[in-house]
């Protein structure tokens, strides 16, 4: 038997999507001042509510943060993040989208930037994100 203690720690699920524009650019958002981690840019996405996927999730958040409209058969998982933080277990499936309607409009606050994934890197990421970047590099 493994005596491992739980940590104690909430675990929080929060879907993130990887929008790819025909260029090959990446969207990202920084995070507003007042929110945590202000400042820093993000994946666009957002907590999974009771009863919905992740799928579902951002379908909604990308409609609600950014004006986008997509569909399921559109968002295909790429990896995830499991990271740690002071308070909570941030548990991040990564979808990537080629495929959605609309002019991303920053409904929330946020500031939009298309990224190449070689230059992600020069954007300040939270820690559960960045790791994230070299899936893109090698994808795209």
């Amino acid at each position: 038997m493994n005596d491992v203690k739980p940590a104690g720690k909430r675990l929080l699920l929060v879907a993130a999507c990887a929008l790819v524009d025909t260029d090959g650019r990446v969207l990202l958002a920084q995070r507003p001042v007042g929110k945590q981690l202000a400042g820093l840019w993000e994946f666009p996405g957002g907590k999974v509510e009771p009863g919905e996927t992740p799928e579902e999730c951002l379908i909604r958040e990308l409609h609600e943060e950014i004006g986008i409209e997509t569909e399921i058969p559109c968002l295909a998982p790429l990896t995830f993040a499991s990271h740690s933080y002071d308070d909570f277990h941030l548990l991040m499936p990564l979808f990537i989208c080629r495929r959605f309607r609309g002019i991303a409009q920053p409904k929330e606050g946020q500031t939009l930037k298309w990224v190449r994934p070689r230059q992600m890197r020069d954007y300040p990421m939270p820690p559960a994100d960045a790791p994230l970047i070299q899936f893109l590099i090698d994808l795209l």
